[in-house]
């Protein structure tokens, strides 16, 4: 698995390249935007670990460029702690935050889970899902308990479940979500996601107050754990 890293910081590459390597990774490095953009093409990457503070342009740009053909994980590496940096970065296509300084161990954890992410297909062929003893029939537009009786949903909560189901491990925006569901003039109403989400652990976690699959990141959006 070829994994491209890209920082202009040079005892962060090589601390990432040690131990990627140790764990049997093929590893590429940038350290600039534009030769990130040309590795990239030339060897296509498994996964990206991105910094945003790059010399030559921010790193959302260069997740930007990536999306326009590839959907390998993308997966920040910042010393930016600030909220909007993270959402801008999510909302450009990456598919995880990690702040910087960061455990390898967590690192490691982050990349297998979009690795996973990946290779399912982000369920985009699946036809059902499991969260718990309820089942999310994705052709059907139907889930149902153990015993086979309907959970019913709103449309609403329908589409903000379906939206995570079909990204599994991946982090979903506040925005995004708001704006796809609602409109995008409903982009800061984080008040109607709560609600919303709150009904639907209701309904299908084993216990809602400490719900298992439907996650919530704080300030930044929702993500659905198998």
């Amino acid at each position: 698995m070829r994994v491209l890293v890209v920082d202009d910081e040079p005892q962060i590459v090589r601390a990432l390249s040690i131990n990627l390597r140790a764990r049997k990774y093929e590893v590429t490095a940038a350290s600039s935007g534009a030769e990130a953009l040309i590795l990239a093409a030339r060897h296509p990457p498994d996964v990206v670990l991105l910094d945003l503070g790059l010399p030559d342009m921010d790193g959302a740009d260069v997740i930007e460029g990536l999306r326009g053909w590839t959907s390998a994980p993308i997966i920040v590496l910042s010393g930016r702690t600030g909220g909007a940096d993270k959402v801008t970065a999510l909302d450009a296509g990456a598919d995880d935050y990690v702040t910087k300084p960061f455990g390898m161990d967590e690192l490691m954890a982050r990349m297998r889970a979009v690795v996973r992410r990946v290779t399912t297909d982000s369920v985009g062929n699946q036809s059902a899902v499991r969260i718990g003893s309820r089942t999310i029939d994705l052709a059907a537009h139907l889930v149902t308990d153990s015993d086979g009786a309907e959970v019913r949903l709103t449309k609403t909560e329908w589409q903000l479940l379906e939206r995570l189901v079909r990204n599994p491990g991946k982090l979903v925006t506040q925005r995004q979500l708001l704006t796809e569901v609602w409109g995008p003039a409903y982009g800061e109403e984080s008040g109607y996601l709560r609600f919303h989400f709150g009904q639907l652990r209701r309904k299908l976690e084993e216990n809602p107050a400490r719900p298992r699959h439907l996650v919530t990141e704080p300030g930044l959006g929702y993500r659905f754990a198998e």
